[in-house]
């Protein structure tokens, strides 16, 4: 059955009058237009299925899922708020496949999501999924290609599928974004993250997004191959970058920033990567590749033993081929675990090149624990502890350990009332970056390692339209 639900300024052709948008469901909400010199409060929810415009002047809430389909798009002007509600059920946007978001914050006027609730807090709503029709491993109802994203998204025509043979999709666009307070348990092992990505092409357009309070993961991709630039992960539950399914995009300049109080019981950590959840050769292969990342663990001093959830900086396992560059990992009680204990042995794919660590520091682990592995059982292929730190180690990789953050030289990057994750001009993250790897063909060339340079035009991309607080 359908209703109509009645909106003011909210399509892309504006009138005095309200104009309407067909929504699936019982009822119907009349909204007045805003009065003289001030915007209103709107409730969406249901199926959005003709091109729709959220203006700044209003703020929105999401009543439940609200799904944009029908090959609709969605545009939010920047400096738009959205609010996602924290009753059952709780607010969540789904652009589902063949739609699109466009959502261009600038600097100054960034556009927020964020709680509806007066006193809010991690997990009061679910977040942004977005789904498109790029290449996935997944397989759903025997049909390979096709995945059924995560937290009870799906309904009965289909609206949580992701995943096609268009790597090229394009979902529309996410600049100067934050998404605050999210990130839902529909049921154990199925959450919605704050921002996940199903099958999303590279045609999309996603940089400058702060997720903030993440209940589970802030990013997650399933398959696709979308590429990313300027993420910023603050004070996450579960973990930061979690990738899934096939997922082969580029991201380059990310920051995390972690509250030693806060971790997940299925362990913590900056980076978890699986191929598939057996570990299978089923392509295509997880093989993401990340440049420039400065992920500030928990653990100030190495007294400091923070929430004992936490695992690494970067587990990768299942037969994932994810390759870091560049990169910064403060704090954490192990650097980099490589998970060889479940399907075709990960660390396979350090004897092959296709998983590649290159020109990173790891600095403040545990003792002994910056480079872990974990073998298999049932088909050990004789990789150790030792064989691990020994392949980490070879010169030609640039890669460094040091005992302690303070090794590191950063401004103030463990300070939550005044955190500045900025590398000093005197420390080794200042320099030390190559991009001679094939791996890196298409990033941006820098000097530094880690999302921030010590000085110059690429140390202030995370500030002014961000929040840490």
């Amino acid at each position: 059955m359908k209703r109509l639900l009645f909106f003011s300024t909210i399509l892309a052709i504006t009138a005095i009058s309200c104009r309407k948008i067909e929504v699936d469901g019982d009822g119907t909400t009349v909204i007045n237009p805003p009065p003289t010199g001030g915007g209103q409060t709107i409730n969406l929810s249901g199926k959005i299925t003709k091109d729709t415009v959220l203006s700044a002047a209003n703020t929105y809430i999401l009543k439940g899922p609200v799904y944009i389909t029908n090959n609709a798009k969605i545009t939010i002007e920047a400096g738009t708020t959205i609010k996602g509600q924290f009753t059952d059920p709780v607010g969540m946007l789904v652009i589902t496949r063949g739609a699109k978001i466009e959502a261009k914050g600038t600097q100054d006027a960034p556009i927020v999501f964020t709680s509806a609730s007066p006193v809010p807090k991690s997990g009061d709503w679910a977040g942004i999924v977005i789904l498109g029709k790029a290449k996935t491993n997944a397989v759903f109802n025997t049909v390979p290609g096709v995945g059924e994203i995560e937290g009870g998204v799906n309904d009965g025509d289909g609206n949580g599928l992701y995943g096609g043979t268009d790597d090229n999709d394009n979902s529309g666009i996410l600049q100067y974004v934050r998404i605050e307070y999210a990130g839902f348990a529909f049921l154990p092992d199925k959450e919605v993250n704050s921002l996940t990505m199903g099958g999303v092409g590279k045609g999309t357009t996603i940089d400058h997004v702060q997720v903030s309070y993440a209940k589970d993961d802030a990013f997650e991709w399933f398959g696709g191959n979308v590429n990313c630039n300027y993420l910023i992960a603050y004070k996450t539950q579960d973990d930061d970058f979690d990738t899934d399914a096939g997922f082969s995009g580029k991201i380059q300049f990310g920051l995390i920033v972690r509250d030693s109080a806060i971790a997940d019981i299925s362990r913590s950590e900056a980076f978890e990567s699986d191929n598939d959840p057996n570990g299978t050769t089923t392509g295509p292969l997880t093989s993401p590749v990340f440049s420039n990342i400065t992920a500030i663990g928990p653990k100030a001093t190495l007294a400091n033993n923070g929430n004992s959830l936490y695992l690494a900086a970067v587990q990768i396992r299942r037969n994932s081929q994810l390759s870091i560059f560049n990169s910064v990992f403060l704090g954490w009680p192990i650097g980099i675990l490589i998970d060889g204990s479940r399907g075709r042995p990960t660390d396979l794919n350090i004897n092959d090149s296709t998983l590649r660590i290159r020109n990173t520091i790891i600095a403040g682990s545990t003792a002994g624990n910056a480079i872990k592995y974990t073998v298999s059982t049932s088909a050990p292929t004789g990789a150790s502890d030792a064989s691990i730190i020994n392949w980490f180690n070879t010169p030609f990789f640039g890669n460094t350990i040091y005992s302690l953050n303070d090794d590191a030289k950063f401004v103030n990057p463990f300070n939550f009332s005044s955190i500045d994750p900025t590398p000093f001009g005197t420390s080794p993250a200042a320099t030390g970056a190559a991009f001679t790897d094939p791996k890196l063909a298409g990033f941006k060339s820098v000097t530094f390692r880690g999302a921030i340079a010590p000085g110059g035009a690429d140390a202030t991309w995370w500030k002014g339209w961000t929040r840490f607080n």
